[in-house]
């Protein structure tokens, strides 16, 4: 894919920097697109365009009803390309291809439904009663926004952002990653077929200092933002500073508790692949499998036992259970905690290095630690790669301890015989969600994000809208209705 034109304002327009993004495939090297880096006469441009179309277009002013029209055609038209986006997420990231439309097409489409409906219920207006009579309390949209999202699940986070930013009546600015331009630009043209006022929504791509630029424009009222922790401080700093409103969905380092009754046999083919999904490249992967001591071999073994059946190779295979990192800049990553795992003297089990019969690409096995101790690197950083670490506890009130132990806090999972005992296990966790006994560690129509490290406010569900809304408050005269 090669292109030239900019998506400014729902249309194309041209670039004005000299600078191109170069889309780059983690399973061959080889360069498959070619898109121009927005520049900061663009970014001025853009959110120009969506400042006018919020102070002074119709969009702020369109009802709930018309919005969730808007929504649901966003939704159907990103459903007709799945295919399209599927790939993309196939050529970009190296999402095996089984897994891309579960992962990407899906989620965006419930994402933006739930959206859609939400607001033929939410309550826009409500009187309340006031000291001296009725106020009423209006939910306004917060204004132009800025998007930016991760490459790891482009084409989910970009709907999750607009769909909740254009239920509110506000404006979206979108920053795509400049290690997915495909993913971009074929959301760009779906939103060019959507019935939306000139300057609603403008798509770019463009890396970190670009970003910076976006986040401290004036023009920007609110940033939402899903990536590293680190970055996310930075954002948050700036927001801090400019009194800017900003959602941050951030870093996870997720414990997945498996309780002295658990079936193993039952909880390591659902927990393995929550582990490992995406290549191990998502933000509420299972990376620390808390395990009773005296069951610890067995678990151990079972999980080495699974690994030893999936397979590692092209994205593009069907049969393809864990595909290539990113870039080579991940994998070098992903292979620095590996040798500090080894170092601090936890036991490899299984994986560690490079598939033997892949000479290129950015592969990376799928690796077991175990004798993991939750003080070591491998237990305390997010790795964003296909390494799960076994830690043994010794009752209850240490697993949730170990669970806790972290600077994270964005999912979990707890397995067990007893649905009731797993819950009150789960209320103990500090954490954003909490699936019991499933490997779903989010739900499109309820609140997701983290807790301590992992972020700062909520996407998706009412606590989404929200995000996007400022309550107002009328006071009116006494004895107004």
């Amino acid at each position: 894919m090669q292109r030239e034109e900019i998506f400014i304002g729902g249309s194309w327009a041209p670039r004005t920097g000299t600078v191109d993004i170069e889309g780059i495939s983690p399973h061959t090297g080889e360069v498959i697109s070619r898109v121009p880096e927005a520049s900061a006469a663009d970014i001025d441009r853009a959110v120009a365009a969506a400042r006018a179309a919020f102070d002074d277009g119709p969009w702020s002013r369109t009802s709930p009803s018309e919005r969730a029209d808007v929504l649901r055609a966003l939704g159907k038209a990103i459903e007709a390309r799945g295919p399209a986006f599927a790939d993309a997420s196939t050529a970009e990231v190296g999402t095996p291809t089984n897994v891309s439309l579960m992962i990407q097409v899906m989620p965006a489409r419930f994402t933006i439904d739930s959206y859609a409906d939400l607001l033929e219920q939410y309550p826009f207006e409500e009187d309340r009663p006031g000291l001296l009579g009725t106020c009423r309390v209006v939910q306004a949209p917060v204004g132009v926004c800025a998007g930016i999202v991760p490459w790891n699940v482009p084409l989910s986070q970009m709907a999750t952002k607009l769909a909740g930013c254009l239920a509110s009546g506000s404006t979206m600015i979108l920053k795509a990653a400049p290690e997915t331009p495909q993913a971009a630009y074929l959301f760009a043209e779906v939103v060019e077929d959507l019935d939306l006022p000139e300057g609603v929504v403008s798509v770019l791509v463009a890396g970190r200092e670009l970003s910076e630029a976006l986040v401290r424009h004036p023009g920007i009222d609110k940033v939402a933002f899903t990536g590293s922790t680190a970055t996310g401080s930075r954002i948050g700093a700036i927001c801090g500073e400019q009194i800017k409103r900003c959602t941050l969905e951030l870093g996870g380092k997720s414990a997945a508790i498996v309780l002295d009754d658990a079936d193993i046999e039952s909880v390591v083919p659902q927990l393995l692949p929550v582990a490992f999904v995406n290549n191990g490249q998502t933000c509420a992967a299972q990376t620390r499998a808390i395990v009773p001591r005296p069951m610890l071999a067995a678990i151990t073994d079972a999980m080495a036992a699974h690994i030893a059946t999936m397979t590692v190779g092209a994205p593009t295979d069907p049969a393809t259970h864990v595909g290539p990192l990113v870039t080579e800049r991940q994998r070098e990553r992903v292979e620095g905690f590996i040798r500090s795992g080894v170092d601090q003297g936890a036991r490899l089990v299984c994986g560690g290095g490079r598939p033997a019969d892949l000479d290129r690409g950015w592969y990376v096995e799928p690796t077991l630690f175990t004798d993991v101790d939750n003080s070591m690197t491998i237990a305390r950083e997010e790795i964003f790669g296909p390494v799960l670490s076994v830690i043994p506890y010794d009752d209850v009130d240490d697993a949730v301890r170990i669970a806790n132990d972290s600077d994270y806090g964005l999912s979990g999972t707890v397995w067990g015989a007893d649905n009731a005992r797993c819950e009150a296990v789960a209320r103990r966790v500090r954490t954003g969600v909490v699936a019991i006994n499933s490997g779903l560690v989010g739900d499109v129509k309820n609140p997701f994000g983290g807790f301590k490290r992992s972020g700062i406010g909520r996407e998706m569900g009412r606590e989404g809208l929200e995000a996007y809304l400022e309550p107002q408050t009328l006071v009116l005269p006494p004895g107004a209705e």
